[in-house]
């Protein structure tokens, strides 16, 4: 597929797509055009990618463990370091507060959603 098809899939600008590849996040082939032409692993690849960036996730890191998340699962990581562990354990921790967060405040919204649904206009006697 072009890059128009993989942008409209993805939900993703053209101009990200190429910052993708020239990242080395996703890989292109190309025609005897010279466009770009992407097989089809690479539509979950991209929303897999921007996951891992709306997540906080710099993109040297995730060009680091996008091998691991292909299918099937074989994780193999000869060149992992001790200060890429410790991002890795960093970021993991990370997430887990925010996403704790997250869960609160969705917590927090149902409550409130559930109280006005609740509130008749009525006032208490």
């Amino acid at each position: 597929m072009r890059i128009g098809e993989l942008s409209e899939r993805t939900g993703t600008s053209r101009r990200l797509l190429r910052y993708y590849e020239e990242q080395g996040l996703i890989i292109a082939g190309r025609g005897p055009n010279g466009y770009r032409d992407y097989d089809e692993p690479m539509v979950d690849r991209v929303i897999q990618v921007r996951g891992l960036l709306d997540a906080g996730l710099p993109t040297r890191i995730i060009k680091q463990i996008l091998p691991c998340l292909d299918k099937p699962r074989t994780i193999y990581f000869p060149d992992a370091t001790p200060e890429m562990i410790a991002t890795l354990e960093a970021e993991r921790d990370r997430m887990t507060r925010r996403a704790d967060c997250l869960l609160r405040n969705r917590d927090a919204i149902g409550e409130y959603l559930a109280a006005v649904r609740g509130y008749d206009g009525a006032q208490p006697a």
